[in-house]
């Protein structure tokens, strides 16, 4: 169970509330090609309608949750905006990890030791995905992923970090279940907080249940479940600055 507080990216001392100039700012400093053409390519101004914003909805699939110890074994993205979701543009790769593929993540994320043995390293795909997250905002379920294995990976490979708002819908509905929780009795009464899981989330909107850990599927639920967020507790006028971190 995770609770998250909003937040926002930081930089050393500083709090990325403007991204567009932030990307300004990272393409004058990135020393590889594909990182300054995906910079370059500029972001949502942050008081954008989020009726008015490309987004992408991204999933990785790792060996493990420890940035430093798992790797990266699979990407799923999928192009929405708030009123349609792209599906006959969703993209997957497969990648071969630097580190072990453990038994225990194939049976969570079904990528086999043989799909992997073949499979290039991860930063063969690196100017594609870049090329998918070119100009649009990412939509995750669980910020704690997809931004800070996506940084450790290039720096492991290239020396340069990647720097990129995400929309996380994780943190949407912790936003909201904090302030219905109630008062602190009701924990020691027994009354469980309420699951921000990606499935649990859906189902209180009525969405479909999808098998999870398969890359493309997740980025699916991700988008859909964002869309119904959107409609139930925000605004289509609502800025892209309140919604991402």
């Amino acid at each position: 169970m995770f609770y998250l507080d909003r937040k926002k990216m930081n930089h050393g001392s500083e709090t990325v509330t403007d991204w567009r100039a932030r990307y300004q700012e990272l393409e004058r400093e990135a020393r590889d090609p594909r990182l300054k053409r995906f910079y370059e390519a500029g972001i949502a101004a942050a008081d954008t309608p989020i009726k008015d914003v490309p987004m992408l909805a991204l999933d990785f699939e790792t060996t493990g949750l420890d940035v430093t110890k798992h790797g990266i074994v699979s990407v799923g993205s999928m192009p929405m905006t708030l009123n349609r979701i792209q599906t006959g543009a969703s993209k997957f790769w497969v990648a071969k990890p630097r580190r072990p593929l453990l038994d225990e993540s194939v049976i969570i994320h079904g990528i086999t030791h043989s799909q992997i043995e073949n499979a290039p390293d991860f930063l063969e795909h690196v100017p594609e995905i870049l090329e998918e997250m070119a100009g649009r905002v990412m939509v995750v379920h669980y910020r704690g992923i997809e931004r800070p294995f996506f940084n450790e990976a290039l720096m492991n490979r290239i020396g340069e970090g990647i720097e990129f708002p995400v929309i996380d819908t994780m943190e949407l509905e912790a936003r909201l279940h904090r302030v219905q929780s109630g008062p602190i009795w009701r924990r020691f009464r027994g009354v469980k907080p309420v699951s921000i899981r990606l499935a649990d989330s859906r189902k209180r909107y009525n969405l479909p249940w999808y098998r999870p850990h398969d890359a493309v599927i997740d980025a699916l639920s991700s988008a859909e479940l964002l869309q119904a967020q959107i409609a139930y507790h925000y605004s289509p006028d609502t800025p892209v600055q309140d919604l991402w971190c």
